[in-house]
């Protein structure tokens, strides 16, 4: 079992083989993501291993699915992976079996997916926002403790980080919180499949960790799927319950759980990508560090501190001395970000904006009480954010034809 994990994972001695890709043409749309460029890769070892589910008709948890969850969790040195219907379930399969209970509150990031949200209020409790830090846009360790200390408020059990974009929050200290205040850490990994932080993976650093398989994320499943680690054996069966309608043995029940199953075609394609994610996912660094050269010749780079509008576009910090990123996403904030993501579009260049409104502004969440201004950086994020075209496959053309628009429309 690897236990720990180098702060750059190396790649494996056996690179594997690509199609040569031709340079686009001029004009091409450059997609936000290709998943046919990848697919194309391993497409003969994802047919043969779909072919031999479908031939031994298990086709729902079963000897693949353990497989899977046995080799994820010997490549993040977890004790224990439990394979779940989504990353949504994951989150919600983490928080339940750490212990939250309805009436508890949980602190997270309003700065994510709204499924970070939802699966603490399906677990009963009440989510409690803190800000994020300007920086590298995770939760704030300080806002975090402020946050505490304003509420004095028993009832908050949970801590809940995310570790956004593929990059982890700042475990260390997020550790001594969970120690002064005795609180439930789990993990928000959905977007930090190989990701690090001191050489430890994401999702083996608390309670449990909820990974995302969604067919955007980093290793994708081709529909929906999940998986939570975890080193305790007791938070591990109690999952395996939960997934399984809260039964051991067929047809007998302990509590109620959920239908959450993992099922096996699935689990089959993780298997395939599984053995290629540390190359795709130093290629990830590779065009990332290839943007961050693009944007500084073009004169369009920042810092977080420096935005002064003669350089319009900021990449949120790489904690690079203590995280290892994958990049997941590659997001940077910008000026006038509608306006050039409107600019892109015409020039059939991909974007995404991750995420427009923060999760203490959503409509259905207004019952929490919070209104504008009360999380002022996660709000800016929101205004700012776009996340351009990132994946293993993408060409150093395309990255080039990606900046120079971005330096046509600030020109």
């Amino acid at each position: 079992m690897r236990k720990t994990a180098p702060s750059k994972p190396k790649r494996s001695a056996a690179k594997r083989e690509r199609p040569q890709q031709k340079a686009p043409k001029a004009g091409a749309p450059i997609p936000m993501l290709d998943l046919a460029r990848q697919y194309h890769s391993i497409e003969k070892e994802i047919g043969k291993s779909v072919q031999a589910v479908c031939a031994s008709q298990r086709y729902v948890l079963g000897p693949e699915v353990q497989a899977f969850e046995n080799e994820a969790a010997d490549f993040l040195g977890a004790k224990h992976a439990v394979g779940c219907a989504s990353g949504t379930d994951a989150i919600w399969l983490a928080l339940v079996a750490a212990g939250v209970s309805p009436g508890d509150e949980v602190i997270t990031s309003p700065f994510s997916f709204f499924a970070t949200v939802s699966a603490i209020i399906r677990a009963g409790a009440r989510p409690v926002f803190a800000d994020v830090d300007p920086g590298t846009l995770n939760l704030d360790p300080d806002a975090v403790n402020a946050r505490i200390r304003r509420t004095n408020s028993a009832r908050i059990r949970g801590l809940m980080p995310v570790h956004l974009y593929g990059q982890c929050a700042d475990m260390t200290r997020f550790a001594h919180l969970v120690d002064e205040h005795k609180l439930a850490m789990v993990e928000d990994a959905a977007q930090a499949f190989g990701a690090t932080w001191r050489g430890k993976f994401a999702g083996t650093m608390s309670i449990a960790g909820a990974f995302s398989f969604y067919p955007t994320k980093n290793l994708s499943c081709y529909g929906d799927g999940g998986l939570v680690t975890t080193n305790d054996d007791a938070v591990a069966d109690h999952m395996r319950r939960m997934r399984n309608h809260g039964s051991r043995q067929r047809y007998y029940h302990e509590e109620i759980g959920w239908n959450s199953r993992l099922d096996s075609l699935q689990a089959a394609i993780l298997r395939v990508k599984l053995k290629h994610i540390d190359d795709w996912n130093a290629e990830r660094h590779e065009r990332a560090v290839a943007y961050d050269v693009l944007f500084k010749s073009a004169g369009l780079l920042s810092t977080r501190s420096a935005k002064d509008g003669a350089r319009p576009v900021v990449r949120p910090l790489a904690r690079n001395k203590d995280a290892h990123h994958i990049f997941h996403q590659y997001v940077v904030r910008v000026e006038r970000r509608d306006a050039l993501r409107s600019f892109l579009t015409e020039r059939k260049i991909g974007t995404e904006i991750y995420y427009p409104v923060p999760l203490h502004l959503q409509q259905c969440l207004g019952y929490l009480g919070y209104g504008a201004g009360d999380l002022p950086e996660s709000e800016l994020a929101a205004q700012e954010v776009l996340a351009l075209p990132m994946y293993p496959e993408i060409t150093p053309e395309e990255q080039a034809s990606v900046v120079a628009a971005i330096a046509e429309f600030y020109a």
